[in-house]
């Protein structure tokens, strides 16, 4: 997931405006607008800042371990890719951009169920306010 993938889902999930964020980093709504739609580079101490207002590391913004490789082994009847009969063992090289491909599609559907929760919150919320006022005016007719 790029950079401004990651920067924005966050945002988002914390119920935090643009202009909200670019005020904590004082920059203009238009130049965190770039950086969240991926129109200009940013710079590390910049990363630091905006991973400071979400509460996150830095590096997880950075998403560092797309340039590693790991090893895989499954045996040829496994289906959760453990290494239970080593006489029928496979060997499986994937390179984490695969990997990491399935975990940042993965983090980005926890953070929509998040988001989707907060949106839930929100509206009973509102709709526990609107009761009331239906309530209230309820009660002001009634006098």
């Amino acid at each position: 997931m790029p950079i401004h993938e990651k920067i924005r889902l966050p945002r988002q999930v914390k119920g935090l405006t643009q202009e909200e964020v670019a005020d904590k980093l004082n920059l203009s709504v238009n130049g965190y607008g770039k950086i969240e739609r991926g129109d200009c580079d940013i710079n590390l101490t910049r990363l630091e800042q905006i991973a400071n207002v979400f509460d996150v590391e830095a590096i997880e913004l950075l998403g560092t371990v797309d340039k590693n490789v790991f090893n895989l082994t499954c045996t040829s009847s496994c289906t959760n890719y453990s290494t239970n009969n080593m006489d029928t063992q496979n060997n499986h090289h994937y390179s984490t951009t695969e990997a990491s491909e399935l975990q940042s599609e993965l983090e980005k559907q926890q953070l929509m169920i998040q988001l989707k929760d907060k949106e839930i919150e929100l509206r009973d919320e509102k709709i526990r306010h609107l009761t009331e006022v239906v309530e209230l005016l309820r009660a002001n007719d009634s006098l």
